[in-house]
């Protein structure tokens, strides 16, 4: 008896795994062929209309509330470079810029459009510069940044690997060429001040320039390129090199230069005493000082809600013609559109 229904066993495990293996069989003979169970929607005219409606329903509110958002943001934007070059050196820009005995101070006054309330950034933009060269961009060593004279290998800094037969700290184009314009802001008669401080993204300032690296050997060369930096403070707290090094990807840009941290009045007068020492003037390039608020959306771009705008009304429009035209033959429109997915 133990016999037999030892074998019965065995027959039964058999004859098990046999129809497992035929289900997955069966299984995989309809997944190669695409007979599998599945959901098949028709797209007829009704669900076309109504998808397309529906779409344009939510998009174009969500665009309106965007570009709202957008333009209630102030935005003062004025452009120096020409107007700090004094009248007798505008037929030669570029050697008024690079004239180290020539004073390059220079006074703007803005007034106030709105009443901008606090914090108001401040930004310098520079058009015509591209920092997305690919020469310009892989001119630097994040080792060094990271962990100094420790890190030898500086061949990725060329031209501005060294100077003087010693290394520089920080190397390549991108620190030797830091910019250096600085502004200072007066509102009748009192000077506003401008905190400089958490200006870089706080993971740059920890996790890829070194508390405990210092500038060594910088901007010592022949040929000084932008701004210097303090040898008494580590990388990690110079933020200006910080936001500088964060290379931008469109010839045009904005970075950041500080904060005001009081409110504006409308049609207050600020004037703005700033030292024009950045050569845009070799490329052609141009120099904006930029006052803005800012919106639980950020900056002033209308293009997001533009963009929803734009597809909200497209997306009716599709849905008035599809509707016209099934009106107008409603057989033979059901007809092309009703397949299945």
């Amino acid at each position: 008896m133990e016999v037999e229904g030892g074998n019965t066993s065995a027959n039964d495990a058999v004859a098990r795994k046999i129809s497992i293996q035929s289900r997955r069989a069966k299984v995989f003979y309809q997944f190669t062929q695409q007979n599998l169970p599945a959901c098949k929607p028709v797209l007829t005219p009704s669900w076309i209309v109504t998808t397309f409606l529906l779409m344009g329903v939510i998009f174009i509110p969500i665009g309106l509330v965007t570009l709202r958002t957008s333009h209630s943001v102030i935005e003062i934007v004025e452009r120096y470079d020409t107007e700090c070059i004094p009248e007798k050196f505008r037929g030669n820009k570029v050697s008024y810029i690079k004239d180290s005995t020539i004073l390059k101070n220079c006074s703007l006054y803005l007034k106030v459009p709105k009443h901008m309330k606090a914090p108001i950034y401040i930004y310098y933009q520079l058009d015509n510069y591209y920092q997305n060269h690919r020469r310009y961009v892989k001119s630097r060593n994040d080792q060094q940044l990271l962990h100094g004279l420790k890190s030898n290998d500086t061949s990725s800094c060329q031209p501005e690997d060294s100077s003087n037969g010693l290394p520089s700290v920080p190397c390549g184009l991108i620190a030797w060429s830091l910019f250096n314009d600085t502004f200072k802001f007066i509102r009748e008669s009192s000077e506003l001040v401008v905190n400089r401080k958490n200006i870089a993204w706080k993971s740059d300032r920890n996790h890829k320039f070194g508390k405990q690296v210092y500038p060594f050997n910088f901007q010592n060369g022949t040929f000084i390129g932008g701004g210097s930096l303090d040898p008494s403070v580590p990388l990690s707290d110079q933020e200006d090199l910080i936001v500088w090094m964060r290379t931008a990807a469109l010839p045009s840009f904005r970075k950041m230069y500080g904060r005001i941290e009081e409110d504006l009045d409308a049609d207050d007068v600020i004037a703005v005493h700033l030292m024009n020492n950045y050569n845009t003037y070799s490329f052609g390039g141009k120099k904006k000082l930029v006052l803005s608020t800012s919106s639980w959306l950020g900056g002033k771009n209308d293009f997001l809600g533009v963009a929803y705008v734009f597809v909200g009304s497209s997306s009716i429009i599709i849905s008035l013609v599809f509707m016209l035209l099934h009106v107008k033959n409603p057989s033979s429109f059901a007809g092309r559109l009703s397949f299945p997915l």
